[in-house]
């Protein structure tokens, strides 16, 4: 026989713990949850209260397992119904989290805010927008702290507010098309003016005046509440507006009486990566009609590209990288052409679930 003497185990131990804890009528009562679900639960991702709590008891300490007296939980909640408590304290409470796993959210959210700052802003001396490091580099000499208890886009717009106070930065301008009857468009125009606004085109349609602006969002409720008032419509063409990812026809017969260097530094990144595109497009259409022993085949985007050098490069270039990912969600190959169109969709696409007004 075994010498080793079992003896019964009257707890049940928690593992992977994570606690929330709230302070009531001077009571400490607190919940054992799963790590990483709070968060889920409280964005409301996730809503399965079973995948959220370990158990559904009130305690006055977790770790050494004392459970919250009855008495208490009446006189701080009303009522001793153990999962109408522990929903309040899930909503309400404080979530107890270890020092990295906090270093880790404050930093992923700091990028964040960064992100939406860099997309809602440009420099008003070149209509670009700032880089994401420069963006950091710019909310650190403000000495910027982040929240974790308020969302990332209402900071993201107190930092434009504070940036704008000590640096060169504003918010990028929304392009509107107001659409109102002929006899109403004096006022319009008025206001328009007083707003500082940039007026692109116009158009008449029958009795119908068709104006296309560019708008700075600060004034956006004021000029919607005046087109409605004026029976008119509104349309939004774009949420924000940057000189890399605006490009007219009409600014190319500019672009001939230039000097180069000006030709130059006027190309956005846009511009860049369709001159690339299409550099790789011609390649492989010449490499259709040469020896096939000379030529490299690329089975992600299903073209011809060239020499090795070229069939290097084409490995780092966005129209591959975007057939990769096509690839992995067994979409077909786009050509370059349809990569760039698709690519300039989802930024607009993007920009508009994104934006906050």
């Amino acid at each position: 026989m075994s010498k080793t003497l079992v003896q019964p185990i009257g707890q049940k131990r928690l593992t992977n713990v994570a606690v929330v804890r709230l302070k009531k009528h001077g009571n400490r009562f607190e919940i054992a949850c799963y790590k990483n679900k709070v968060l889920s639960w409280r964005s409301r991702v996730e809503k399965d209260l079973d995948e959220v709590l370990q158990s559904h008891t009130v305690y006055s300490n977790v770790s050494k397992g004392v459970l919250a007296k009855s008495k208490d939980l009446l006189a701080a909640f009303g009522t001793d119904d153990q999962t109408k408590i522990c929903l309040e304290i899930l909503e309400k409470g404080e979530l107890q989290v270890a020092g990295k796993e906090r270093e880790s959210q404050l930093s992923s959210q700091f990028r964040d805010i960064a992100t939406i700052v860099m997309q809602k802003t440009i420099n008003p001396e070149t209509q670009r927008p700032y880089t994401i490091s420069m963006i950091e580099r710019l909310m650190h000499d403000i000495h910027f702290a982040v929240d974790p208890h308020s969302s990332s886009k209402k900071q993201a717009l107190e930092v434009i507010r504070e940036l704008q106070k000590h640096f060169p930065i504003k918010r990028s301008p929304m392009r509107l098309r107001l659409t109102i009857p002929e006899e109403n468009i004096s006022p319009l125009l008025e206001k328009i003016n007083g707003w500082n606004s940039t007026i692109i085109s116009r158009d008449e349609s029958g009795s119908q005046r068709s104006i296309i602006c560019e708008l700075e969002p600060n004034f956006f409720r004021d000029c919607d509440g005046l087109v409605r008032n004026l029976q008119g419509r509104l349309d939004i063409l774009a949420v924000n507006v940057h000189l890399d990812s605006d490009t007219h026809v009409d600014n190319y017969d500019d672009l001939e009486d230039e000097p180069l260097s000006t030709q130059k530094d006027s190309v956005g990144p846009v511009s860049e990566l369709s001159e690339k595109l299409q550099k790789q497009a011609i390649s492989a259409k010449d490499g259709s009609s040469q020896d096939e022993g000379k030529q490299q085949k690329c089975s992600t985007c299903n073209a011809f590209i060239g020499d090795a050098k070229a069939y290097r490069e084409h490995f780092k270039s966005e129209w591959h990288k975007h057939n990769l990912r096509r690839k992995t969600r067994q979409l077909p190959p786009l050509t370059a052409e349809e990569c760039m169109a698709d690519l300039e969709l989802g930024d607009s696409r993007a920009d508009l679930k994104d934006y906050s007004f």
